[in-house]
């Protein structure tokens, strides 16, 4: 049976660190109306509660670590329901909550529940491991709003925030010896989970490594 376009669409993008997969994800959103929910802005936000798993996560993430699954799924989880209970919600991304397989299969058994299974498709944003290493070194962040300035086209040179004129500064978690940690991280956890998808044919796999307009078009193209 042909999924139906009315109910809600739910896009898994994965990736490895640097891959532009937090970009494709709002490119997403815009385009199709639908609801952001990013691990890392998440997990960064969770950290200012200022609690013993706000300062653990902090620990941890500033070194490059990954944070343990339960605390993932459970914020995951939180963050779901919240959005469930939106009126006419036309359906999620989800980026950066696959980190590992059993991750994977948590969100496919999140996205079953509550009903957005349906139309839902996974995207693998491919870039390598040189490429990742000069993106994230060179990345920058604007300190008053948080957007982050991607290293890749017209955005290398940029000297302020493109949208609130605030001042660029790298990533705590941007220094080169924690992206190795986070680069090892995912050749240790991730591709378990990427292979986890490609199993059950549900991998979409996209070139990362053209301008972000030329990605992004290959990923329209899919869906």
């Amino acid at each position: 049976m042909k999924p139906s376009s009315k109910k809600p669409k739910a896009l898994v993008v994965i990736g490895p660190p640097g891959s532009g997969k937090g970009t494709q994800a709002h490119l997403l959103c815009r385009k199709f109306g639908l609801k952001h929910l990013g691990s890392g802005d998440i997990l960064r936000a969770r950290q200012k509660k200022g609690d013993f798993t706000g300062r653990k996560l902090a620990e941890i993430m500033n070194k490059g670590g990954l944070a343990p699954s339960f605390v993932v799924v459970k914020i995951l989880g939180d963050e779901l329901e919240k959005i469930k209970k939106e009126p006419k919600l036309k359906g999620v991304v989800l980026d950066g909550w696959t980190r590992i397989d059993t991750e994977a299969m948590m969100a496919d058994e999140a996205l079953e529940w509550y009903g957005w299974n349906e139309n839902a498709k996974v995207f693998l944003i491919k870039i390598s491991k040189k490429e990742s290493l000069n993106r994230l070194t060179k990345r920058r962040q604007c300190g008053n709003c948080g957007r982050l300035i991607p290293w890749v086209g017209h955005f290398k040179k940029i000297k302020k925030c493109d949208q609130c004129g605030g001042n660029l500064k790298v990533r705590i978690d941007d220094k080169i010896e924690v992206i190795k940690n986070r680069l090892e991280e995912y050749k240790k956890e991730t591709v378990p989970a990427i292979n986890y998808y490609k199993k059950r044919g549900k991998l979409i796999e996209i070139n990362g490594e053209q301008p972000i307009e030329a990605v992004f078009r290959e990923i329209l193209g899919k869906i």
